[in-house]
């Protein structure tokens, strides 16, 4: 292949994402229905920065982190990843973009030894780079050599994770997914592999996309945080946003349900309980697909769908109303954005 020069520092490129899933029919003459899973989610995100996702169970974010990696082909919109802009479909298998999942023990192969479940991810490159790089990535993830000859059920499930993790970063990916990649740790290991994840980063460079439903680790490791909602990215901000102000109903109420230790003088805040099931991904909403829920939705939400727009620089919302509900569960007419 011919080299090329980066073109930017941009690792990932999404444009207007869509994937839905077809259902079958129920009769000759029923209407084609298919499931909404990733409805127009544009995102760009620069090397050396995590791009956290959350939202609850059915809002689309592992969809949209199998389509980051190749593992699902849109329905429609382009994907490009890397500092080339490789459209995914012809970067899968490169090692461009590499993923790290919730459960290491069904992502290592038991037949496999540490070392060769790792050195799997470097394709062609052998003899002695190939147990070089086998032994910097080990080393990387706080595991010494000799843990290259165990097998998966030798190791702890946080040995387990910085495996899954050396053979994610042992090919120098320009992007690695973490999908709910320390929700099944417990609290002390979750502190160590996400520390473990961030001195990577810097190391390296790699960027990173941080899927989890933990509000807290997300904060911790995010530079920028998109919060998706049947299918749609409702708010991007930066993650200082979470503390200084969310502006969208839905982030507002997630960010609510976060445990705080309220020292004196701390703001007080109000839970904010939600109605109500989210609506069927078959059949959207035809306004704010948020308002059959919403505390302060009004009829134009329910009619007219918003656009995701720009309120302050850098932060992103999609809203009728945005900045009306605040973490005190106040609805306040007057507010500026």
């Amino acid at each position: 292949m011919t080299n090329v020069t980066p073109r930017s520092d941009i690792v990932l490129d999404v444009q207007d994402a869509v994937k839905h899933y077809a259902l079958r029919r129920r009769g000759l003459r029923a209407p084609r229905r298919s499931v909404h899973a990733v409805d127009g989610v544009s995102i760009r995100l620069h090397s050396g920065q995590t791009l956290g996702i959350v939202g609850e169970s059915g809002c689309g974010k592992s969809t949209f982190g199998r389509l980051i990696t190749g593992l699902e082909t849109p329905t429609s919109g382009t994907i490009r990843v890397g500092a080339h802009g490789v459209p995914i479909a012809a970067a899968h298998g490169t090692g461009t973009v590499q993923a790290v999942f919730q459960d290491p023990a069904s992502a290592l192969d038991p037949r496999m030894t540490v070392r060769e479940s790792i050195a799997e991810a470097l394709g062609k490159v052998a003899g002695r780079e190939r147990e070089r790089r086998v032994d910097e990535a080990l080393a990387a993830v706080g595991l010494t050599p000799e843990f290259g000859v165990r097998y998966p059920h030798e190791l702890s499930g946080g040995q387990q994770q910085r495996v899954c993790i050396a053979r994610a970063i042992v090919d120098r990916p320009d992007l690695i997914l973490l999908d709910e990649a320390v929700s099944s740790l417990d609290a002390s290991l979750q502190a160590q592999i996400l520390h473990l994840l961030e001195r990577l980063q810097q190391d390296t460079g790699t960027a990173y996309v941080f899927i989890s439903h933990d509000l807290r680790a997300v904060r911790q490791v995010s530079h920028s945080v998109a919060v998706m909602y049947l299918g749609q990215v409702v708010e991007q901000a930066p993650a200082e946003a979470f503390d200084r102000g969310l502006l969208h109903p839905y982030a507002v109420a997630l960010r609510s349900t976060e445990p705080r230790i309220l020292d004196e003088g701390t703001e007080h805040v109000e839970r904010i309980v939600l109605t109500g099931e989210p609506p069927s991904a078959v059949s959207p909403p035809a306004g704010c697909r948020f308002a059959p829920r919403c505390p302060i939705a009004e009829d134009h939400c329910r009619s007219v769908a918003p656009d995701l727009v720009e309120a302050t620089s850098g932060h992103l919302v999609r809203c009728h109303k945005p900045g009306e509900l605040t973490l005190s569960g106040v609805a306040r007419a007057d507010a500026e954005v």
